[in-house]
């Protein structure tokens, strides 16, 4: 008798409160993995907690509070700049893996396909930045952390389109903006394995991106909606910081986000 699949829901569900994060980067992967090799059932009741579990140990402050990083001179500042990046990329397992189960159900297998192989892909580069702060003397929670991008998930948890529209074609385009400016200086420290880290992420970042614009402007369709003043529209509601500039237009280009998306609200 073929033994019974587990429940894509409850997999994802149960990385999502897994709060160590060797535990949790391995429990993204596997998640990822073995719905790729078919061996979860694609069942989701969209039943996401509220919040993921995180390390006990995080310093969780609100933006406003967080204490101001210098330049990339002194290796006190070195260890601030990667540790601000592990956080990013350890909130951004979780929107992934949230993404995938509580919209799902409603989008489909190869939306769920799609987050999920952005959860492994943000797993991996926190254990490439978490070795990072490792080489420097240093771990993630050492320092404190905001709280606000898994802020952006609660404000947008009840409809698809507006998580689609803020967190990767706001949020994670932001990091296509900001990130060469960066790498450069990573580079000119002489931190060449920094750089090739810097590099895999960018060039993972604008995959993401896309797969951010092409569910949306799925959803836009479906719905009958202009997919441009759509995003418009759910950034001025959903998102308070503003769009600034300078922006990577390439990136955003290649990641689905044409320059007329944002120029005009920035």
């Amino acid at each position: 008798m073929t033994p019974r699949r587990r429940n894509l829901g409850d997999a994802i569900r149960e990385a999502l409160l897994t709060g160590g994060t060797q535990a949790k980067v391995f429990a993204a992967r596997a998640v990822a993995r073995e719905w790729r090799l078919g061996r979860l059932e694609f069942a989701v009741d969209g039943s996401m907690p509220d919040r993921p579990c995180w390390p006990a140990e995080l310093e969780l402050l609100p933006p406003a509070r967080m204490p101001k990083r210098g330049k990339m001179g002194s290796e006190r500042n070195r260890i601030a700049l990667w540790h601000a990046l592990a956080h990013i990329e350890f909130v951004a397992i979780d929107l992934a893996l949230d993404m995938a189960g509580r919209f799902g159900a409603a989008m489909g297998e190869e939306f769920v396909s799609d987050f999920l192989a952005v959860a492994a892909d943000e797993a991996m580069h926190f254990a490439l930045i978490a070795r990072k702060l490792e080489s420097l003397g240093s771990r993630y929670g050492a320092l404190p952390v905001h709280d606000g991008l898994w802020s952006a998930a609660l404000d947008t948890a009840h409809d698809v389109a507006a998580r689609l529209a803020v967190v990767p074609m706001v949020l994670e385009a932001r990091g296509l903006d900001v990130t060469p400016a960066t790498l450069e200086r990573v580079r000119a420290q002489g931190d060449n394995g920094g750089a090739r880290i810097l590099e895999r992420i960018l060039d993972d970042e604008i995959r993401h991106v896309a797969v951010g614009s092409k569910h949306f402007h799925a959803c836009c369709a479906a719905r009958g909606k202009n997919p441009r003043e759509s995003w418009q529209k759910l950034v001025h509601t959903y998102f308070s910081g503003g769009l600034k500039g300078p922006f990577n237009d390439s990136a955003r280009f290649a990641g689905g986000l044409p320059r007329d998306y944002y120029a005009t609200i920035a």
